[in-house]
């Protein structure tokens, strides 16, 4: 098969495509024959090795595609199913790929390959973030959220806001902006031309807010915290501009008793039934029309590196897919 693979880290240019042998699955696996395949940051970062992963490394986290064989042990799909998944192990920039079968969930009908393969690490990411991670937040309460023009930023505005908190986003534009209105956000600041964090005193009547939700990592860091009310909670879930700074606990107290986590997907997918549930909701506040997934740029497998360098110039919104 077809697959897109690094030989070394560095810049798009080291993304090559190969052919490369498909094994077998395993007891718990399942092979998938993609239709489509999400790119997302955390490619960027396997691909700079921000991340470490062992040499050669086919990247990508998430696709959807069908079931072409299955292992031993696998009874929640069969051949021929339509599937989705999103996985923290690489190798789904190919044709087709073996998966470890408890991130692999049936696609209803009513969801086309292309929406599945731009929403499902997104989208499960949200869900994590609002349902299982930011207890504190109840309807009406304000929160930021850094990169909100983005595939999982798009995604938020618009559960948050089906949810009933009212979503502070911030984005690198004034186009970027009024699509994370346009998708549910109650407030947008352009963190190019604005303060962010008195933009946010004034919004909030001086009040801040009880969460902040960051993938940009080391340039968000200060304000993110800064904008947080006593006893807000910070949640960093991503480095886009690279890794936040080491945390001084006394800086936690000077600036209200703050809470700060650093959730992973990995973590909350590990059991195969809590990942069907997580999915489940993905699935129902899409078929519902409560979040409608914008899969805004689409490449050929072959133009990977393209997607990358868009990507990491911070020029795309929504999803990202690549094409096999």
């Amino acid at each position: 098969m077809r697959a897109v693979q690094i030989t070394q880290t560095g810049g798009p240019e080291v993304l090559q495509l190969a052919d490369v042998p498909l094994a077998e699955p395993a007891f718990g696996e399942v092979v998938v024959r993609h239709r489509a395949i999400g790119v997302n940051f955390i490619d960027v970062y396997h691909r700079t090795g921000l991340y470490t992963q062992p040499l050669p490394l086919v990247l990508g986290t998430e696709g959807a595609g069908v079931v072409e064989a299955v292992g031993a042990g696998v009874t929640h799909v069969t051949v021929g199913d339509r599937v989705a998944y999103a996985t923290v192990k690489p190798g789904s920039y190919a044709d087709a790929r073996i998966v470890d079968g408890k991130h692999v969930v049936r696609l209803p009908d009513a969801i086309d390959f292309t929406i599945a393969a731009g929403m499902m690490l997104k989208g499960l990411t949200v869900q994590y973030l609002l349902h299982r991670t930011s207890h504190r937040l109840e309807a009406g309460d304000h929160c930021v959220w850094h990169a909100a023009a983005g595939g999982v930023g798009l995604i938020a505005c618009q559960w948050a806001s089906a949810l009933g908190y009212q979503v502070i986003a911030t984005a690198g534009s004034k186009e970027k902006c009024d699509l994370a209105l346009a998708h549910g956000a109650s407030h947008a600041i352009d963190y190019r031309t604005e303060d962010v964090v008195a933009r946010v005193k004034e919004i909030t009547g001086g009040a801040k807010v009880k969460a902040v939700f960051d993938p940009v990592g080391k340039d968000t860091w200060d304000r993110s915290l800064d904008c947080l009310a006593p006893f807000g909670l910070m949640v960093s879930f991503g480095n886009a501009s690279g890794a936040v700074p080491a945390i001084e606990l006394g800086q936690l107290m000077q600036k209200g008793a703050l809470y700060v986590t650093r959730p992973s997907l990995g973590t909350h997918t590990a059991d195969g039934e809590v990942t069907r549930q997580m999915a489940a909701d993905l699935f129902a506040v899409v078929t519902n029309g409560s979040v409608k997934i914008n899969v805004e740029q689409t490449y050929a497998l072959a133009d990977v590196a393209q997607a990358h360098r868009a990507l990491e110039a911070r020029v795309t919104t929504g999803s990202t897919v690549l094409l096999p």
